[in-house]
């Protein structure tokens, strides 16, 4: 008996949580990035989403340090 492996969900919204994971950063640090307006968020209801192309966005302009 085989056990097929689902391949991941390339997710449209993210959780903090889950964009915590994907950024290899806190939860806490996640929530911080968004008081600080540094990371866009969605509200949804009483919910928190973050875009993906908000976490690209996001990665896309950290400063780059010299060598």
């Amino acid at each position: 008996m085989s056990t097929a492996i689902a391949a991941p969900v390339d997710r449209l919204l993210y959780k903090p949580e889950e964009a915590a994971e994907a950024l290899a950063v806190g939860r806490s640090t996640v929530y911080e990035l968004m008081a600080e307006g540094a990371l866009k968020y969605i509200k949804l209801g009483r919910t928190r989403r973050i875009r993906r192309a908000d976490l690209e966005a996001f990665v896309a302009a950290l400063a780059l340090l010299p060598n």
